[in-house]
């Protein structure tokens, strides 16, 4: 049977270390049941000694009702000047009452008397006296070994020396941390091979990114006998942050054999992966490996027509493996094998391919970008097939934007638009000219289409795509993208003039949710007969 690996997630300590993260008390236990769900064996909530934040989590914590992950409070060993029953942040391990407790201690002389100003003796008697007080208090005792590498190779023996006081003291776990993240792969894999040799506690492996090789050191320090990876989820962290728990679970799993994850807790993971990067209020990289949009998406005709015989030819895992999914880019380097499967993919009938793939390539010629817009996409191939009927019909349109002194600029959208036989005329105030036009339409519409009242917009992006023109006289690509409470979803605009692109992206944005809702197009009904309001129209269509 092959071994098994425990994960221990800091995302919650170390991964708000990152620049931009940060978690409130509820978003952190939010995403404490998502780890939980996900499987992970420990969850890093805090730092109780450190900030109320803390202190309030851990007393909220207690409240979950976890299916496995046990919650682990982080700390150092005591200060020099204080014993552990005199020590504030000793104690407050202890009052936080989780059943893992993790500190750290240091391993590199060069801390030990440059930013501790201590004797080599003096860390060690530390090290052995805060590791014995709480391995005597609290059931499960981890011992961090900071800055080990650095400190092994400038000494070995004294980066040898601190682990074996941990060890001996009671430690049930002894990670080594490559803090400043400047380690390689053969390196990281010789001390561990060492470090076995001359401990016999469980070792664990915690690595930064500041190299760009956290995953590889991961995997190297696994392979040489570590049964425990510490992480974050995203790789968030400081500096460049720490190693992603979302490319090295996969790799542990699908690829080295290890015990990680159950199958289907594996195929969590990109969920996770959004839902904690929603939290953070960060974007997540479209690039990134296993969990990334990108990640199985393929473009190249030739790419698409071996994919479609055999996945294997272009993607190293199934998809599904880690709740990912195949994508079928589409594009003017799009060939025949792209169209045929982006519309299985997204079940559509074609009827004329060539058409279909002739248009879209005048589009993208134009500046249409349809690879993050297949809402767009599904309703051009509708349109082309003349399946679409459209849910209203633009009147006309206006956008004001006011700025008074010091008063934040005010817009105001006005719409007018025809459904069926009716004018409808509104007017909507947003944050900006988009909001208040997006405002405005859905005003418009929601009396005839109530869906639309579960719609709203949740991301938007400009592009200028034409350099030849001279500065703002660009065209411009906007990329829209909506949800309601199911799905999500891209559609794309372009003009000259900014707010007509939005404008068309908007449109789309609205039409799709209709069809995909199978809502009856107001427009394709008879029209009223005089007196006849819209609201008895809607009645009739429920």
């Amino acid at each position: 049977m092959s071994e098994r690996i425990e994960i221990y997630d800091t995302t919650l300590r170390d991964g708000m270390q990152g620049e931009s993260v940060n978690f409130s008390v509820e978003d952190k236990c939010r995403v404490v049941e998502q780890l939980d769900a996900l499987g992970v064996d420990f969850i890093e909530g805090g730092w109780p000694g450190s900030n109320p934040r803390d202190v309030a989590f851990f007393e909220r914590v207690r409240t979950l009702k976890l299916s496995g992950a046990r919650i682990a409070a982080f700390g150092s060993t005591r200060r020099n000047a204080l014993t552990c029953d005199a020590d504030p942040s000793i104690q407050a391990l202890l009052k936080a009452e989780t059943p893992v407790v993790t500190i750290f201690g240091k391993s590199w002389l060069l801390h030990v008397t440059e930013a501790l100003r201590l004797s080599p003796e003096e860390n060690l008697e530390i090290i052995a006296d805060t590791v014995r007080y709480l391995s005597a208090r609290v059931p499960f005792l981890i011992y961090d070994a900071e800055h080990f590498f650095d400190g092994y190779r400038a000494d070995p023996e004294y980066a040898l020396k601190t682990l074996r006081m941990a060890a001996a003291e009671g430690a049930q776990r002894i990670v080594l941390c490559d803090t400043n993240g400047g380690s390689l792969p053969d390196f990281v894999a010789h001390a561990t091979r060492q470090v076995i040799q001359e401990i016999n506690v469980p070792l664990g492996i915690h690595c930064h990114n500041d190299g760009d090789v956290a995953v590889a050191n991961t995997l190297a320090a696994v392979s040489a006998g570590a049964i425990q990876v510490q992480g974050t989820i995203n790789g968030y962290g400081e500096r460049c942050g720490n190693v992603n728990l979302c490319s090295v679970i996969p790799n542990l799993q699908l690829k080295l054999g290890y015990q990680v994850l159950a199958p289907e807790r594996l195929q969590k993971l990109r969920t996770v992966s959004r839902f904690v990067s929603e939290m953070a209020n960060c974007a997540l990289d479209s690039r990134a490996a296993f969990i990334g949009d990108s990640a199985f998406a393929h473009k190249g005709g030739i790419h698409v027509s071996a994919v479609e015989r055999n996945p294997a030819t272009y993607e190293h895992i199934e998809p599904e493996a880690v709740g990912n999914r195949r994508r079928i880019l589409i594009s003017d380097l799009s060939g025949r094998a792209n169209l045929l499967a982006k519309a299985r993919e997204l079940g559509l009938e074609l009827n004329d391919e060539q058409r279909v793939l002739e248009e879209l390539k005048r589009l993208e010629h134009d500046g249409y970008e349809f690879e993050a817009a297949e809402a767009s996409f599904e309703l051009l191939v509708a349109k082309l097939r003349g399946a679409h009927q459209p849910y209203f019909e633009l009147v006309g349109f206006r956008v004001i934007d006011e700025h008074r002194g010091a008063l934040m600029p005010m817009s105001e959208a006005t719409v007018k638009v025809k459904v069926g036989s009716h004018i409808e005329h509104t007017a909507a105030t947003g944050n900006g000219p988009v909001n208040a036009l997006d405002n405005a339409l859905r005003r418009a519409l929601e009396r005839f289409y109530p869906s639309l009242t579960e719609m709203r917009l949740v991301d938007y992006k400009v592009r200028v795509i034409n350099s030849t023109l001279s500065g703002t006289a660009s065209l411009v690509r906007v990329l829209i993208t909506s949800s309601d409470e199911r799905i999500v979803w891209g559609t794309v605009g372009v003009s000259a003039n900014i707010v007509e692109a939005s404008w068309r992206a908007l449109v789309d944005s609205v039409e799709y949710k209709l069809t995909r809702d199978g809502v009856v197009s107001i427009c394709s009904e008879p029209e009223n007969e005089p007196g006849t309001s819209p609201d008895s129209v809607q009645e009739a269509l429920v």
